[in-house]
């Protein structure tokens, strides 16, 4: 372009005009990098377990878990795949584990604190019908009998036979192997073989022999499996592993009256509101269902005696057995992080390793070990540093208790050590000079200077040290498995169980006499949860006050 204007001629030329690109087509290159494709691939695994999660809570059903996970999924696609949810992006896993390890878990078990679950009481009302019709049955006379060969796979047990013609046999012809569980009806197996009337292969399962079968042979007798999935139908049992006979319930039961008759006595069992079939005269099938029974369970720790007397003695030994542990460890490691910090004192620095290992070694494998060394009868302590000694330090209710202290004493000073000596080195060195110059003595100067300062800063761990041996379930476990055991209580519990232990003792997982009973132990887990809460509060709230006084 050519200018004209009065005076000199100027000439200027418009730079070259560049195309730019579509807007719309930078913002999709850049979607579309090596960082969006990591994020794609991630998303698309993420959103493929999920899916699988939705349809196995869907198959079983559980409509809570069910919700949980497809509002979880839902929430990670959107807050991944949108600009407007930077933050969320960084916080969404950590509140998503929160959910599923922590609320979830304490909800559920609130949940089953307010139910029967436990022996008796594990499934459904439709489960426990089927169980009873299935638990309950006879040989009906006159039926044939058929050869059975008593199979394996993996944990199940189950029978096999050649399918005849009028047998009962699921998805089969006659010469058709038939294979079932107490749980899975009898169906025909694709590509096994029978020898005449007798089974001899059987493809993903094991054909036990007349000695493997001997040493579990009460199970083998019990095992009913179904030939239907209507119980009405019977089931196939064996009373020697040769020969299979039809049984039949002697129960019956009618949908419309919710009631449970047996056959040969005529009694008729009503379902009550506890979740069980009981007769006019009280008389209680063994197997129920899972209901909501309120504060039952609460009830029964503080108003049964046969509860709650054990409960009592356990959680006064737990309160002594924190708080103990947490003055012997701090008082331990606190006298030894001043011995260590002297300046005088030469080679500190292995010392201070030194006193490390004990917290180096893994503390249940520790229990493990002090559990051999306190044998009463060729453990180390007795034999070599008593010289045959008979004493109990496990057996004697009083001695067991001393001997859980000195072994968490062994384990914990270390930790105590270690924050007492971070503590120390970090102490104000003009406070400390002041004191000296003021002619202040060593121990007025540790009481009114350094333990103070102390005690703000370690307060918190204190606390922390109270509410994880409030819930010391490793060292218990390995050590004494809670006992000596109470001789005068119903409940497996013993000297030296804490209220942990006693949760894990009622659930019934640790193989103690006694029937389980998930609704009391859950109810026990909310009362400890609400303990180490409230000595956890207020813990902190003194420690607040302390740093206001500094």
């Amino acid at each position: 372009m050519v200018t004209v204007t009065e005076g000199p001629v100027i000439e200027a030329v418009e730079p070259d005009l560049k195309i730019r690109p579509d807007k719309y087509q930078v913002s999709h290159a850049k979607n579309w990098g090596p960082g969006f494709i990591v994020k794609l691939v991630l998303m698309a695994l993420i959103n493929a377990l999920g899916i699988f999660g939705l349809w196995v809570t869907f198959q079983r059903p559980h409509w809570v878990l069910f919700w949980c996970l497809l509002i979880l999924l839902v929430a990670a696609d959107v807050i991944y795949f949108t600009k407007r949810a930077l933050p969320l992006k960084y916080l969404y896993p950590g509140l998503a584990f929160l959910l599923i390890f922590q609320l979830f878990v304490m909800g559920y078990t609130l949940y089953v604190s307010f139910t029967n679950f436990g022996d008796g009481h594990n499934g459904t009302m439709e489960h426990a019908i089927n169980a009873l019709l299935m638990q309950n049955t006879r040989q009906v006379p006159g039926t044939a009998s058929y050869r059975v060969a008593v199979v394996e796979q993996g944990t199940d047990l189950g029978l096999a036979v050649v399918m005849t013609e009028g047998s009962l046999c699921e998805g089969g012809v006659p010469g058709d192997v038939c294979v079932g569980t107490a749980d899975e009806v009898l169906h025909a197996v694709p590509g096994a073989v029978a020898d005449g009337i007798t089974p001899i292969e059987i493809p993903g399962w094991t054909i036990l022999s007349r000695a493997e079968i001997r040493p579990i042979q009460d199970e083998v007798l019990a095992l009913r499996v179904p030939v239907s999935t209507d119980p009405n139908e019977g089931a196939i049992g064996t009373n020697d592993g040769l020969n299979a006979f039809v049984f039949r319930s002697v129960l019956e039961y009618d949908a419309a009256t919710q009631t449970m008759t047996n056959v040969d006595t005529g009694v008729v069992y009503y379902a009550s509101p506890e979740g069980q079939f009981v007769s006019a005269d009280g008389e209680a099938l063994g197997t129920g269902w899972r209901v909501l029974v309120g504060l039952q369970n609460y009830t029964a720790i503080f108003g049964d005696a046969r509860v709650a007397t054990p409960f009592l003695r356990v959680l006064i030994w737990t309160i002594c057995f924190a708080f103990l542990s947490v003055v012997s460890t701090f008082l331990l490691g606190l006298f030894l992080a001043i011995v260590f910090n002297d300046e005088r004192l030469k080679a500190k620095k292995i010392y201070r390793t030194l006193m490390i290992f004990p917290y180096a070694i893994p503390g249940f494998l520790s229990a493990i070990i002090w559990s051999g060394l306190l044998n009463r009868s060729f453990g180390f302590v007795n034999q070599v540093l008593l010289r045959g000694a008979s004493i109990g330090w496990l057996t004697d209710p009083w001695l067991a208790r001393l001997s859980v202290l000195g072994v968490n004493l062994w384990l914990g000073f270390p930790y105590m050590f270690l924050i007492c000596t971070g503590a120390l080195q970090s102490l104000p060195s003009d406070a400390l000079e002041s004191a000296k110059v003021d002619g202040a003595t060593a121990w007025r100067t540790f009481r009114s200077i350094k333990l103070p300062l102390l005690l703000v800063s370690t307060a918190p761990l204190l606390i922390s040290s109270f509410a994880f041996n409030f819930n010391n379930f490793t060292l218990i476990y390995m050590l004494t498995r809670g006992g000596p055991r109470f001789p005068d209580v119903r409940i497996p519990v013993g000297a030296t169980d804490i209220l942990i232990s006693m949760v894990y003792q009622i659930s019934g997982l640790s193989g103690a006499a006694g029937a389980r009973d998930f609704g009391l132990a859950s109810a026990l887990s909310i009362i400890v949860f609400v303990i180490v809460g409230t000595v956890s509060a207020i813990g902190f709230r003194q420690t607040k006050k302390l740093e206001e006084i500094m």
